[in-house]
């Protein structure tokens, strides 16, 4: 389905699922179809299942915003407790239309709760209160975080997600990838065939070696701290140090603190190889952008030398979790908790899970401690072309996907071919 087609079956009011691989514009869409919503006065929850992808789009946790916590369950007397927090009155009440992108790594549990936590607050037994629910994910990458012993289950085998007639939209077009020998990896991967996957990949980064110039992608932190504090502390210049500050409630500003990739002490030197951590087109970069310390500025600003050769001076950013107002007749979200910093980390390093969300133009990655399926199909799918990719190591689970995350998929694809007709008829 293309992204017209699925605004379109957005515009309906239909419960929606937007799914699709790495590239395809499901978050782009989002921030459209938001934007839209906004401008007519509708009362958007924008949230994520991780910390991380929440500040992406300016949200929260969906954890947050209901009140669930971290719970996988929820009993109707805790919900009773809940009625009585303002906040979330405030929060739920005030919805017209709940937003949860990276929707793959919750739990099946936690989405049922989510769902009679927004019953209780709405007064009503339809589907989260009878808001319009809008997910977004891809069961093939990182899947939810289970206990020891625990089996796997995805959101959508929750008894919630039956009982919404959620439409899918399965998302072809690709904005990320130009290059059609990693697309085609990439869809090796997905369709289940490590082996095409594996040689396709030996045939494309033959007598790949460590490089200095790109950002190095790991799959335990461990790795990623040492090399990137090794490398800061072998240049013999000054060290900048820049502090985050912060407003707002404690709790939530501890929150995104945790799921935000600018540290709370960056250190920084001349020479310093560092990436940008947000979006901001206006000043040319975007989350993911490399470059390198040239200088600092009169006001002790870092000026940034892209790997595409523009100097940005970088200014403090702020991130924030957005705390929808329904009494606010503009729509805008106002700030519940906000922390400034600037928007960047050392880049001679990060792990893979932080990875998840950027585009990177070259990447060094190893991927030879991969211990969960889905690992190397989010590294991979990082980069724009097979040429930026420096592979250092890989093991067999790099290319594994779970099984379930095939099975799902499959429905995805026919159902959201059938939805193609309710797209037609608008278009």
């Amino acid at each position: 389905m293309k992204q017209r087609e699925a605004l379109s079956i957005l515009k309906l009011g239909y419960n929606v699922f937007l799914t699709g691989p790495p590239g395809s514009g499901k978050t782009f869409l989002l921030n459209e179809y938001i934007s839209e919503l906004r401008k007519k006065g509708k009362k958007v929850a924008v949230t994520a299942s991780t910390g991380i992808a929440a500040t992406h789009m300016g949200g929260t946790t969906i954890h947050s915003w209901s009140g669930l916590g971290i719970k996988d369950s929820i009993s109707d007397l805790e919900i009773r407790h809940l009625l009585k927090k303002p906040y979330l009155r405030k929060n739920i009440r005030g919805a017209d239309v709940l937003i949860v992108d990276e929707i793959s790594m919750l739990k099946p549990g936690q989405f049922e709760a989510v769902d009679r936590i927004c019953q209780y607050f709405k007064a009503s037994f339809e589907p989260f209160g009878g808001m319009q629910v809008i997910c977004s994910g891809d069961f093939f990458q990182l899947p939810p975080i289970q206990k020891y012993g625990e089996e796997l289950a995805f959101v959508v085998e929750s008894s919630s997600w039956k009982n919404m007639d959620m439409k899918v939209c399965y998302l072809t077009e690709q904005f990320r990838q130009k290059d059609a020998k990693l697309s085609e990896l990439l869809a090796h991967i997905r369709e289940n065939n490590p082996e095409e996957g594996k040689n396709m990949l030996m045939a494309n980064v033959k007598n790949k070696t460590a490089q200095k110039d790109v950002t190095k992608l790991y799959t335990h932190n461990v790795d990623v701290d040492q090399i990137n504090n090794a490398e800061l502390a072998k240049i013999p210049a000054k060290e900048w140090n820049f502090y985050m500050t912060h407003s707002g409630k404690k709790e939530v500003v501890e929150s995104l603190k945790r799921s935000c990739l600018a540290p709370e002490n960056l250190a920084l030197k001349v020479g310093a190889k560092v990436m940008f951590v947000k979006n901001n087109f206006d000043e040319g970069y975007v989350n993911g952008t490399q470059g390198t310390v040239m200088e600092f500025d009169v006001m002790g600003m870092p000026i940034i030398k892209t790997t595409g050769g523009q100097k940005i001076t970088a200014a403090m950013a702020a991130w924030n979790i957005a705390d929808e107002d329904p009494s606010n007749p503009s729509g805008q979200a106002s700030a519940l908790a906000e922390i400034k910093q600037l928007p960047l980390r050392l880049a001679w390093a990060i792990t893979v899970h932080k990875s998840q969300g950027m585009n990177l133009d070259s990447a060094q990655i190893d991927l030879s401690k991969c211990f969960v399926e889905g690992m190397g199909y989010v590294a991979i799918s990082r980069l724009s072309s097979l040429k930026g990719l420096h592979l250092l190591g890989i093991n067999d689970m790099a290319f594994r996907v779970h099984e379930k995350a095939l099975e799902v998929d499959e429905d995805f694809r026919r159902h959201s071919q059938e939805n193609q007709k309710i797209a037609y008829n608008e278009l």
